[in-house]
């Protein structure tokens, strides 16, 4: 039987993967008529015996290294051609690589890339909520579900949806099965759309241009970016909260699941190659409210994380983590960690960057070619390694 809005669930199937093109996700991001990639010796081997502890996975130009978090050494250096980004994949043991065809899985805690791959045009955003994780294909928007607890055995079941246009979007699946989508097309991307479990549609919003990214808070309220402030999603209605500029762009969110209050960045004007803001925005989803918070430095699009009571952290291009309150919407300290540095204009190009696991921030340094653990209480260096290559994407598993 067919569903409203083309949703159709697939049985779990044993993944064949094609031979990837060696291609990056943009024009930009390489050259065509490039090898195929080769797989690493875990993998090639079906699997390495050894697993590594609490592992953080890194990019860079030609491959992946998998980094035991306790060690700090390259465990796997895991050589993959192309521009390939990362997502944990939401079970404590694997990541997803968008590649140029699709999401792959890479089990972290394994050192191993697999062969199993969710396929997509354009894999775009992978976002983990409420016990399952939803792929976004930018080529097709087309959107898929699954539970990352039955990753492991080749392809777990998914269930499918598909959007009227092919856009850059993301898709948040929540606890009642209903699911927050974006919507737009080649030209532009107005908004969004509320589906209930059935795929019908709850409500919608349209006063949100150049729609773009997403943030879980406490409550399940969802924000999702425009370029003239935000869209806030809960309990079945759709708020704007306006940015105080004309144009105030809001593009990339941090969320903590605890916390009411949603970090992002904020940029005001539409005509730079590269804006290099100096202020980030802190929205309260539960009163609508937006505040401004001046750093005193600028910060890329890879600079924003939150910890783990929920405060607001940012990375600067002074090369600190700048600590935010969120609830008073202020810096309250800042910790030294890496050198001055500049964002490249090709977004594709490395520059440092903050992930956070625990009481735990990973900061990269690929001008150094340097990887940090800071313990975010104390400030402190706890552990600091030097990596082959300089590191462009990392995420990292519980193990």
């Amino acid at each position: 039987m067919s569903h409203p809005l083309g949703i159709r669930r697939r049985p779990g199937r044993a993944a064949v993967l094609p031979a990837l093109i060696a291609l990056g996700l943009t024009a930009t991001a390489c050259g065509g008529g490039e090898p195929e990639p080769e797989e690493s010796g875990s993998a090639a081997a079906g699997g390495s015996a050894t697993e590594v502890a609490a592992p953080i996975v890194t990019t860079y130009d030609g491959g992946i290294y998998v980094i035991d978090g306790e060690t700090f050494e390259v465990v796997e250096d895991i050589p993959l051609e192309g521009f390939n980004r990362l997502n944990p994949a939401g079970d404590g043991r694997h990541v997803l690589v968008s590649t140029s065809t699709g999401f792959r899985v890479l089990d972290a805690v394994g050192a191993e890339l697999t062969d199993v791959e969710f396929e997509a045009s354009k894999p775009g955003h992978a976002v983990h909520h409420a016990d399952r994780t939803v792929l976004f294909a930018d080529g097709t928007g087309e959107i898929t579900v699954f539970d990352p607890a039955d990753l492991g055995d080749g392809l777990p079941e998914t269930e499918t949806h598909t959007t009227e246009h092919a856009h850059h979007g993301v898709a948040v699946r929540l606890a009642d099965g209903s699911m927050v989508v974006t919507l737009g097309d080649e030209e532009e991307r107005p908004g969004i759309q509320v589906r209930d479990a059935n795929g019908e549609e709850i409500t919608r919003n349209e006063d949100c241009p150049g729609v773009h990214g997403e943030a879980t808070a406490k409550d399940e309220a969802v924000v999702i970016g425009c370029e003239t402030g935000v869209l806030i999603y809960q309990d079945g209605e759709i708020t704007k909260v306006d940015s105080p500029d004309e144009y105030g762009r809001i593009g990339n969110q941090a969320g903590h699941e605890e916390s009411q209050y949603v970090l992002g960045d904020y940029k005001t004007d539409p005509d730079a190659e590269l804006e290099r803001p100096e202020r980030v925005s802190v929205v309260d989803t539960a009163s609508g409210e937006l505040e401004l918070v001046d750093l005193g430095t600028s910060y890329s699009f890879r600079s924003l994380a939150r910890g783990p009571h929920g405060e607001g952290l940012i990375l600067g291009t002074d090369g600190a983590i700048h600590v935010i309150d969120m609830e008073k919407a202020e810096v309250t300290d800042t910790i030294p960690v890496i050198g001055e540095w500049e964002e490249p204009i090709e977004w594709q190009q490395p520059r440092p960057t903050i992930f956070v696991r625990d009481h735990t921030a990973y900061v990269t340094d690929p001008g150094e070619k340097r990887l940090y653990a800071v313990d975010i209480e104390s400030g402190e260096v706890t552990s600091e390694t030097e990596l082959p290559e300089a590191s462009n994407e990392i995420t990292g598993v519980t193990g």
